[in-house]
């Protein structure tokens, strides 16, 4: 909490009815919050806690979905940490859980009492619901790479291997694809995601099956426990997907698959997703709201816009409220005019709230500022 400014609600009765504003330091993205070193103990002991790429590479940003029932973490299992820490939570701040109290003092003046009303639920780096396949903060990754699959830990493996054998095919379980390509490489320089590539094939279905639907279990056990540690007490909860627009023009949305949603041109990969949140009664928070097609290289195929749309019209089918936020620092006009644009209900659900990234000084300089001000 040391590095946070200000945390402000503001609402308002229009196409975003509520409005979050908050600043730090440095941004989200170059933050460094390192797991607990209880557990980073453990992770040294057995490596294969966490992520790990077909080259071995480790990743300590997220204890790996693999072992997410098994007691690997001093005789408990992650879910049951990550339950105990919400609970730990819950209790901590049970007082201030729940919507705003609005008291009047006179006619002139009211009292607001900010509480708690929305508790986002992380479920991956960054908070995510996603696999780490894109590590940009130690140089392994830059856009617009593919990113890597991450299911080399043992516990990964394992699970691969069971899958497999249970359809009567071995040979598939042996490891991850072996034409996928490296993290900065492009979908048409892989076997794997090139326009008729291995993933649209019976043994690439079968592999992003596998991988996509660890990933939503993970995410629906973690918010079934949020959810039986926060029921009653008032506070929305809510959990985050992450915006990735590059390749997304592509057959095999290669960037997309590497992180664990199968969205293809052939297959929507965000509807599974949205209805597991609306399983749990959970708010989806996505990004991108302020990006436009035209502003992306044309060499990384982006279609935020797209990206978007899509988003929206799985959240509208699965009955669940979309939030939204920028993905990157913006003050300008256009900007503000696509917020408002994909906040509207014209193409799928409406956005019902909007977080602004990040609440700094130029936010309140000059023109352009005024504008975002004027939300």
């Amino acid at each position: 909490m040391q590095n946070l400014e200000k945390h402000f609600l503001v609402f308002f009765s229009s196409d975003i009815p509520e409005v979050l504003f908050f600043a730090s330091h440095k941004s989200v993205y170059e933050q460094s919050i390192p797991l607990p070193p209880w557990v980073l103990e453990e992770v040294s002991k057995n490596p294969d806690l966490v992520y790990t790429d077909k080259s071995g590479r480790r990743n300590p940003e997220y204890i790996s979905l693999g072992c997410d029932s098994l007691p690997v973490l001093g005789g408990r299992t992650p879910i049951q940490v990550y339950t105990d820490y919400m609970r730990s939570f819950h209790d901590r701040f049970r007082d201030y859980l729940g919507n705003v109290i609005v008291q009047l003092v006179s006619k002139l003046e009211t009292q607001f009492q900010p509480l708690l009303q929305e508790i986002q639920v992380g479920m991956g780096p960054c908070g995510e619901l996603r696999y780490p396949a894109y590590p940009e903060s130690n140089g392994t990754w830059r856009f617009p790479g593919i990113g890597e699959f991450q299911c080399y830990d043992k516990y990964m493996r394992a699970s691969l291997e069971a899958s497999a054998e249970a359809l009567g095919k071995r040979d598939w379980g042996r490891s991850g694809p072996h034409d996928a390509g490296q993290y900065n490489q492009f979908p048409e320089d892989t076997g794997f995601f090139k326009r008729d590539g291995t993933w649209n094939t019976d043994y690439g279905q079968f592999f992003l099956e596998w991988y996509s639907g660890k990933l939503l279990r993970h995410g629906d056990r973690i918010l079934t426990a949020a959810k039986g540690v926060f029921q009653g007490s008032g506070a929305k909860l809510s959990g985050k997907i992450a915006g990735i627009h590059w390749h997304y023009g592509s057959r095999s949305h290669a960037a997309e698959l590497t992180a664990g949603y199968y969205n293809t041109r052939h297959r929507d990969g965000y509807l599974p997703t949205a209805r597991m949140f609306s399983k749990n009664g959970v708010v989806l928070n996505f990004t991108c709201m302020e990006m436009k097609d035209r502003e992306q290289p044309a060499h990384a195929n982006c279609s935020p816009e797209g990206l978007v749309r899509q988003v929206k019209m799985a959240t509208k089918s699965a009955g669940i409220d979309l939030a939204g936020e920028n993905a990157l620092e913006r003050y300008d006009t256009g900007a503000f005019e696509q917020v408002l644009a994909t906040s509207r209900s014209d193409s799928g659900n409406a956005l019902s709230a909007f977080t602004y990234l990040r609440m700094n000084k130029r936010l309140f300089e000059g023109t352009t500022g005024g504008t975002w001000l004027n939300l």
